[in-house]
């Protein structure tokens, strides 16, 4: 079955979760429509509801602090029965305290009355429940009541805090098997567990305790951890700094334990112009992220008998070309798909095999170079760079940045009408050409492609610009590991080294520079900037 197991660590991460949950509930067909091309039950399970009608729920563990789940219930429609038989045994007086009450979003309103729900508009969008459009499980929905959010007595900022916290409710409930093992007991062939998180904040620290808990606990399976950092804007200079040494942190610890991390920014530091959104809500920007997400993983969900599926393990194996590449880099271009569907059928494209696709934003072509000497033959780059402040990064290292990139590893996944590669592409893409390609010194690259377009659904904020009436856009998605991943490493090291108290610097840096060294071996820098010491 090769499920995935979903754990949301924090608001942020659940804003981005809730896109991503929304856009696989919209893979479902029924008849007489054809059947879907995703496998619905690697991200979704079946259970029984307190009435004893079938359900079909998320595979999803979501952690918020108190206050953080808007107007969300634990306990929904299809479980209120079986909730409603739970008694205490306690009878004497008592005394009710009722919190103040979360109304619903208009859009969850309409939901709930069965109308036709509208696009929320932006200022009805305050927490990530107000567009979510599934049930969940009740055992999916855990409240953390040690703290609440937005507190400014006990705010939840400091790594420190996220690391203390997971430990004492693990010492209390045994968090992973209260929370996580029924989960992973129900998969028949569980092909790993995805953390979304915040990265610079006290989840990054409980993320840490959290990823080093199923490691512990699960061994080889796959853990991939989507760690998402704020750019900072509207920051004071101290908040600024701390976020950094978070996000620091979040690096060193999870990536010794997870398969893969990916740090995201929240906001890129360059947007194409197709690309406009409100920089201070959390609906706009997570939207961007899910948008990439779903698109990289979605050959991980597709059924068994399309050829283009994939799982975690195979991505695993061409993206860690060296054995110590557990970082990785996301990017993103977004199509008009109807606009590249006409344009290849002028091109002839349908009939005959032409190794280059043009993006109708930015111009790039895509070759089938594995190994490229000049930069007329490197892979082409995408649109948005989702790692975080790679501009920054290379101020900081004082000209020791790369005037190019080195791949190591890449895998593209394409979604909609683009053209097919050509066998001849294909036909090393076996465990045999990949230690060849390893031996020359060559990058490893994989490409997946589904006709299944990107739909922009009613719970989606208008962020792409020219897209047509039907609300569906081509994507081009691609994760990496680079030597831009080593750069985003020393800028950590460095700032851990200025900032980090004496007790924890040297692990830090001393553990922040053995990553970085893992993006170095077999490449020869070019660099004109000397040694980073």
């Amino acid at each position: 079955m090769h499920e995935i197991v979903t754990i949301q660590l924090g608001q942020r991460a659940n804003y981005v979760a809730t896109h991503y949950w929304n856009t696989q509930e919209s893979y479902h067909t029924f008849p007489p429509a054809p059947p879907s091309l995703v496998d619905h039950d690697i991200s979704f399970r079946q259970g029984i509801g307190a009435d004893g009608v079938e359900t079909y729920m998320p595979r999803t563990v979501i952690y918020d602090l108190k206050g953080g789940f808007g107007s969300l219930k634990r306990v929904n429609e299809l479980y209120e029965l079986e909730a409603g038989g739970e008694g205490g045994v306690w009878n004497g007086p008592t005394t009710v305290r009722t919190a103040p009450i979360i109304q619903p979003s208009p859009y969850i309103a309409s939901l709930s009355s069965n109308t036709t729900p509208q696009r929320p508009p932006i200022s009805t969008v305050k927490y990530w429940s107000d567009f979510s459009h599934l049930y969940y499980h009740p055992r999916s929905i855990v409240q953390l009541n040690d703290y609440s959010l937005g507190s400014s007595l006990q705010p939840f900022e400091n790594y420190s805090s996220g690391d203390e916290l997971f430990d004492s409710l693990d010492k209390e409930h045994d968090l992973l098997d209260r929370d996580l093992r029924l989960w992973a007991e129900e998969c028949d062939h569980m092909q790993g567990v995805q953390l979304f998180t915040g990265a610079d904040d006290a989840w990054g620290g409980f993320a840490g305790r959290y990823v080093e808990r199923i490691r512990d606990e699960y061994g080889k399976v796959g853990i991939w951890v989507w760690g998402i950092e704020d750019d900072g804007s509207g920051k004071t200079k101290e908040k600024q700094m701390l976020r950094t040494i978070n996000a620091a942190q979040a690096l060193h610890d999870i990536s010794a334990h997870a398969s893969f991390y990916i740090p995201l920014s929240n906001l890129p530091l360059r947007l194409p112009k197709y690309v406009s959104l409100k920089r201070s809500s959390e609906w706009h920007t997570s939207a961007l992220l899910a948008t990439a997400i779903d698109s990289v993983t979605l050959p991980c969900r597709l059924r068994g008998d399309n050829l283009q599926r994939t799982t975690f393990d195979n991505f695993e194996a061409a993206l860690n070309v060296n054995g110590n590449q557990r970082i990785a880099q996301l990017g993103l271009s977004i199509l008009n798909a109807h606009e590249l569907e006409d344009k290849l059928a002028k091109q002839g494209q349908h009939g005959r095999h032409d190794s280059r696709v043009a993006d109708l934003n930015s111009g790039y072509s895509r070759t089938g170079a594995d190994h490229f000497e000049d930069e007329s033959e490197r892979p082409e780059k995408l649109d948005l760079d989702l790692l975080p402040s790679k501009e920054s990064n290379a101020l900081l290292l004082n000209g020791s940045a790369r005037k190019t990139t080195h791949i190591f590893g890449r895998v593209d996944s394409f979604r909609g009408p683009f053209e097919r590669p050509s066998p001849a592409e294909d036909e090393d893409d076996d465990e045999y050409a990949r230690k060849r390609r390893r031996l020359m010194g060559a990058s490893i690259r994989e490409r997946y492609q589904s006709s299944l377009e990107y739909e922009l659904l009613d719970t989606f904020p208008d962020i792409f610009s020219g897209v047509t009436a039907t609300r569906s856009v081509a994507i081009h998605s691609s994760l990496s590991t680079t030597t831009e991943v080593a750069n985003y490493v020393k800028t950590m090291q460095k700032f851990a080294g200025r900032m980090v108290g004496a007790a924890e610097r040297e692990a830090l840096t001393n553990g922040l520079g053995e990553i970085g060294e893992g993006y170095e071996e077999g490449f020869d820098s070019g660099s004109d900037g000397g040694s980073d010491e």
